[in-house]
């Protein structure tokens, strides 16, 4: 008898788990791929890597934590967009009219087509920042910076995407 409880309890979990939620507590629904173009950079100010950083943050974030595969044709979900912003701005002045921080940001238009489930589809404008001193030269932290701030867009867009936040 409690062999016959163990199996169906194992059995019970392994179908309940089976579902269409990812990692992340998201629901992906009966989407099994999904696919990433190029997100092309059109900011003023241009980041001759931020293309790419976003475009592969994005495939690594959904390869991570969700059980979607990454495919070229005919994904379940898509992401195409731009990074229509990277612009760095004073922020807080000194006494002798200089800046002390500097604000860095990324904003990232993204169009997300849930082929399965149309109402989930989204076009959505991302934006986020990074504060920074303003006597250190950007150069040096400018990759640290857009590392992170990359992350954190990665992040949102998979959340309105497939936790709908």
């Amino acid at each position: 008898m409690r062999k016959l409880l163990a199996i169906c309890t194992v059995l019970s979990l392994a179908i309940a788990c089976s579902g269409g939620y990812s990692f992340t507590g998201g629901d992906i629904g009966d989407a099994k791929t999904f696919g990433v173009k190029n997100f092309p950079n059109y900011a003023d100010l241009v980041n001759p890597n931020l293309s790419q950083e976003v475009t592969e943050g994005l495939r690594q974030i959904f390869l991570n934590q969700t059980r979607l595969k990454l495919v070229d044709l005919q994904p379940d979900m898509e992401f195409e967009g731009s990074i229509t912003g990277y612009t760095i701005v004073p922020i807080s002045a000194q006494a002798n009219e200089t800046s002390a921080q500097n604000k860095l940001t990324v904003t990232v238009n993204v169009i997300f087509t849930n082929h399965l489930d149309a109402e989930k589809s989204y076009d959505q404008t991302f934006s986020r920042f990074r504060d920074f001193n303003a006597d250190v030269p950007f150069s040096d932290v400018e990759e640290t910076l857009v590392r992170e701030i990359v992350e954190e867009l990665c992040e949102d867009i998979l959340n309105k995407a497939i936790v709908n936040w």
